[in-house]
């Protein structure tokens, strides 16, 4: 195994929020716009994904233009747990005032078809606004021997378990697409998870795993070269890596899907929902969280709350089926 690199530490402050965001971040508000309703006192939004990752700091520039349109503070508290499910169960004990929201990753659709939870994801929530999703590959430092997918599978073949990968957790979109290459193709890897992408990409450059599979937050190590793309989990290739091939394209049909989006408590006024879902839309159009997202290869996620439960409703069905053969779910 090759030696442990040193992490260029302004890049990593960079990808790590280049701040202390452990705390819950507290914005002053100006009001800028006229919406339908206007919250009485600060709103927390519930994060389940790491401080200092993307999604944080993506939630924390949200966070910044919401509070000018509704006139209150945005405050965003950090709530890892429970597979990245803790942040929307804690709004079961909420108002449905608007005041207290969380952010829905996609395993919230997938963990009640494999552990017994308090809450009903159709039927216990309700659906603001799709907020954006995370682009998924395989990446390697770029001093792995491993120079293709192809190298990867084959070592994978040739000394099973011997090899570490890195995702986000237990049950998560890395997991679920590394569990499908495998029984694609035969190979055998050993799943280490982190809480985030500021984790995980220590082990990979520390030489704790050997490679990724997960979101794009090894996006700034892949431009400065200290990383490269294996493969991509898209249906497309990405024009900003032309050269990288999609696993489709290697035969191994996988295709990486997760989106996130805002949650709040069952019951909410239709108008809070609006004026909520308004904000958010307004605040992903400005050009410094299109600018953040784009060097994590993310785009906005734009869907009203009609779609996003629709969104929600079908892939909760639809995913069953692969949770079953991945042997996370019982039939």
């Amino acid at each position: 195994m090759s030696q442990p690199v040193s992490i260029d530490r302004r890049r990593f402050a960079a990808l790590a929020g280049a701040t202390a965001l452990a705390a819950p971040l507290i914005i002053p508000g100006i009001a800028r716009a006229q919406p339908r309703w206007k919250p009485d006192k600060p709103i927390t939004i519930y994060n389940p994904f790491a401080a200092g990752g993307v999604t944080d700091v993506h939630m924390r520039l949200l966070g910044e233009t919401v509070a000018k349109i509704l006139g209150q503070q945005i405050i965003i508290d950090i709530k890892p747990g429970a597979a990245g499910t803790l942040a929307p169960a804690m709004l079961l004990n909420a108002k449905p005032d608007g005041q207290t929201l969380a952010v829905m990753s996609i395993n919230t659709l997938r963990y009640p078809h494999y552990q017994q939870t308090s809450w009903n994801p159709l039927t216990d929530f309700t659906y603001i606004t799709g907020l954006s999703g995370y682009t998924m590959g395989i990446v390697v430092r770029a001093d792995s021997p491993w120079k293709t997918f192809q190298d990867m599978i084959a070592a994978g073949k040739k000394d099973p378990d011997k090899y570490n990968f890195g995702t986000s957790g237990v049950g998560g979109t890395g997991q679920l697409m590394m569990i499908e290459v495998e029984q694609a193709t035969g190979a055998k890897f050993t799943h280490v998870p982190y809480k985030g992408g500021a984790e995980w990409m220590q082990a990979l450059m520390g030489g704790e795993i050997q490679f990724i599979a997960d979101a794009a937050q090894w996006a700034p190590f892949v431009d400065d070269g200290k990383c490269r793309v294996l493969a991509f989990a898209t249906e497309k290739r990405i024009p900003r890596y032309p050269d990288t091939p999609t696993m489709i394209e290697l035969g191994v049909n996988v295709v990486g899907q997760s989106p996130y989006g805002l949650l709040g408590p069952k019951g909410m006024p239709p108008a809070i929902v609006d004026s909520l879902y308004q904000a958010f839309k307004q605040a992903s159009a400005e050009p410094k969280v299109l600018e953040y997202l784009a060097k994590f290869i993310q785009v906005p996620w734009d869907k009203n709350p009609a779609e996003f439960r629709a969104f929600a409703e079908k892939y909760y069905v639809d995913v069953k089926p692969l949770l079953i053969k991945a042997g996370l779910a019982k039939s």
